[in-house]
Parts: C-alpha cells; structure tokens; sequence
C-alpha cells in the first residue's frame, strides 16, 4: 500500500497553478496515467456520465480563451488541457438508450438485474432526488463528472505534476465556441470545467486550509 505520508505531501504539495513551465511537457504515459485515474472513478449508479476532450490545438486554445477569462495563461502555458464535459439529458434521462445499453454491454448484468437497476434509477430520478427538469439532472451528473477531476489532480500531484481546475467561463460565450470550433454536440454535453496540467514555472505561497475541529463534527 502507499505510504499515508507520501499521500498527505501530495495534497500538500499541489496547488491551483497559475502559469506552468512552457518548455516542460509532460510524457505520453504520465497523462495516459491521470486519464486512468478518471476513467476509474466512482459515480452515481456506475453511469459515469462524463467525456474528456484533451486540447493540444494551438489555434483552439486561443479560441477558447475567448469565453475563458480564468484560464488565459493557463491555455498559453499548459503542457495538457482538458475539458471537462458533463452528459445531459439525452444520455443520462432513466429511459434514454445510453443508460440501458450501459447496464447491458458495459456492467455486463444479466436480464433480471437490469429490469431491476433500470426500475431503481427510474425511481431515484423521479423520486428520491426528483432529477425531473433538463436542470436538475445536469447538475446531478455534473456532480460526478467533479470526482474524476479530482482523481486527476491528486494523482498528478503524487507523480510530481501540476495543475489548476478553472470554473472560470463564461458558460454561453464556451459553449458557442464548443459547437463551432470543437464539434461538440452542446446538445448533448454541457461543460462542468476545464483542467491545465503541467509544471510549475513558481513556487505557490503556502497551502491555507481550516482546522479539522472546524470542519468536522462527531455524533457518538
């Protein structure tokens, strides 16, 4: 198992980076590593309602800087940047094909199995989280598409990269430029976040964070 210090550094050392090292590009394997880390995370019902464009284009990096007032420097700067898209409706609805073909072929249950998971999510969507408008279940995917996000950014940090989750967009501005630039159906995905990975070109000031007294309460 890993040693817990080696974990705690990790969260130590990482940071929201601001401008990365431009000569300093991180290897083929090292973000085949932090995609994993995504690719194996948790969520809701195992749906993982959640794809991952990597931009390297120049010319749309300087596109998408055009709606993205929080990641300028990280665009110009970082060795990889991801978007972070969240499945809507379309996928993600409890009788949309995606979810049925999705307990079959991916989860692999047999027949009964499915009746059943297919008749639970119908009632946790209608019931008990009332996921009834287009709103309210995109903001319950968007929910699990944070887990792998910060999946990546731990894992990166444990093997010495950088990076800075940006929620800084305008959400219309990014999304036009998503559909005419990148050929994303917005219809279909909507963007929770972006991510920058890299390495740092400065140090961070020190890490702030409240006590554990302050943020935890124990019922005994």
């Amino acid at each position: 198992m890993i040693n817990r210090k080696d974990i705690t550094n990790a969260f130590l050392y990482r940071h929201a980076c601001k401008i990365f090292d431009e000569k300093k590009i991180i290897s083929d394997d090292d973000i085949a590593f932090i995609l994993e880390a995504a690719r194996l995370s948790p969520s809701s019902f195992g749906f993982e309602p959640w794809h991952f464009v990597v931009v390297q284009n120049k010319a749309l990096r300087t596109k998408l800087k055009e709606g993205a007032w929080g990641a300028t420097d990280k665009l110009d700067t970082a060795s990889h940047f991801i978007l972070g898209l969240t499945h809507k409706s379309f996928f993600t609805r409890h009788d949309s094909p995606y979810i049925r073909d999705f307990i079959e072929n991916v989860q692999e249950f047999p027949d009964d199995i499915i009746e059943f998971r297919s008749e639970a999510f119908k009632n946790f969507q209608k019931n008990d989280f009332d996921l009834n408008t287009e709103r309210a279940l995109f903001d319950w995917a968007a929910k699990q598409c944070y887990i792998p996000l910060a999946n990546m950014l731990t894992v990166s940090a444990m093997i010495g990269i950088d990076s800075c989750p940006i929620e800084g967009f305008e959400q219309k501005v990014t999304e036009k430029i998503l559909k005419e630039e990148l050929d994303i159906d917005t219809e279909k995905y909507g963007l929770s976040y972006m991510v920058a990975f890299g390495y740092r070109l400065n140090e961070p000031r020190a890490k702030t964070r409240r006590l554990l007294d302050d943020i935890v309460t124990w019922k005994r």
